[in-house]
């Protein structure tokens, strides 16, 4: 398949990238190389054969019609979102114009390139939107999301992505363009800008800075690894039905105390600070975030059935060891996306 990818160079988009390639498929990545969105991500997997890379934004339409046309695309597969929750919180007409408007723009396109198309083709044509499981809202002590499930976001990004995803469900019912929606839960591993959870502790830690739990951190999260992620998310590319949604779990609910507390236990073993003490003492409790859900779980038994999914990384614990290793041994890479930051936010 030849695949645009959007948003690629980013956290997620960056690994799916890495595995549509390992399995044969070739790339069109379109990314605007925002703060969370780096060259560095992509950069030795561009070639003239099987990866051609463009920086532009998904809300230019002569581009994306450009590039849908002209490398004659079978696949759609949209990365591209603003996602960090407190910059929605203080800045949310951002989400609105890439999350909604962004979105929007690339079924126009998309719809438009498929109508082109010979009734073969056509068939054969997906696009797919990559989701999250906040459109769900939160849950309390039990239960898990699941596809049937109605939205009920509580964020300025949930609801942008929310939003998105009925942009999308409409193209398909009212136009029959053949789209795939795909939710799934919190991400970690390599390449994860440092404003999340996981990056976030390991970079402070590693600076011996505080580190900041919002409330008392007993909110729960279900955590997959990006690699189990982007899996999923191409088995949903090349075996999902038009019109169906998808979600994606990594069975790892942990409350976000207890991830920090293995952070911290993991650097204690991989690299002990010269005084001897733990970098958990670094832990410190801040005011809570303005609509913190309390939970978030999946339930992903219908892509396990559907699609064949099943998780590589069964142990969030080991998931986690590795991920620390990788930001460990890639130091440059970590300064090199902050000080990329610090000169967008100039």
């Amino acid at each position: 398949m030849k695949i645009l990818v959007t948003g690629a160079a980013g956290f997620i988009g960056s690994s799916f990238a890495r595995l549509a390639l390992s399995a044969g498929h070739q790339l069109i990545i379109l990314d605007k190389l925002t703060y969370a969105g780096h060259l560095e991500n992509v950069e030795s997997l561009i070639d003239e054969k099987n990866c051609f890379f463009k920086q532009g934004d998904i809300s230019d339409r002569d581009l994306v019609s450009l590039l849908l046309a002209h490398h004659r695309v079978h696949a759609l597969a949209n990365f591209a979102a603003e996602s960090h929750v407190d910059n929605s919180i203080h800045s949310p007409r951002e989400f609105i114009d890439t999350n909604v408007i962004g979105t929007y723009n690339l079924l126009e396109c998309a719809k438009k390139y498929w109508s082109s198309l010979d009734e073969k083709e056509k068939k054969e044509f997906r696009y797919l939107q990559v989701s999250t499981d906040e459109v769900y809202g939160t849950l309390g002590d039990d239960g898990k999301f699941h596809e049937e499930l109605p939205y009920q976001p509580n964020s300025p990004y949930s609801a942008s992505k929310a939003a998105a995803d009925h942009l999308v469900r409409a193209w398909h019912h009212t136009y029959g363009l053949p789209t795939i929606t795909t939710n799934c839960s919190n991400n970690y591993g390599p390449r994860q800008y440092p404003e999340k959870l996981i990056p976030v502790m390991i970079t402070k830690a590693l600076q011996g800075k505080p580190l900041p739990v919002y409330g008392n951190g007993a909110n729960v999260r279900d955590w997959i690894h990006v690699e189990d992620h982007a899996a999923g998310v191409l088995l949903a590319l090349t075996r999902g039905i038009p019109g169906e949604t998808y979600c994606f779990g990594g069975d790892s609910e942990r409350k976000n105390i207890d991830v920090v507390k293995a952070v911290c236990s993991a650097l204690d073993e991989l690299q002990p600070k010269q005084d001897g003490s733990s970098y958990s003492q670094l832990i410190s409790f801040v005011q809570d975030r303005a609509g913190h859900d309390w939970r978030y779980a999946m339930d992903d038994r219908k892509a396990q059935k559907h699609l064949g999914f099943e998780r590589r990384y069964k142990n969030f614990e080991d998931g986690l060891r590795s991920t620390i290793q990788w930001y460990l041994g890639n130091t440059n890479w970590c300064e090199a996306v902050l000080k990329k930051n610090q000169k967008v936010s100039t």
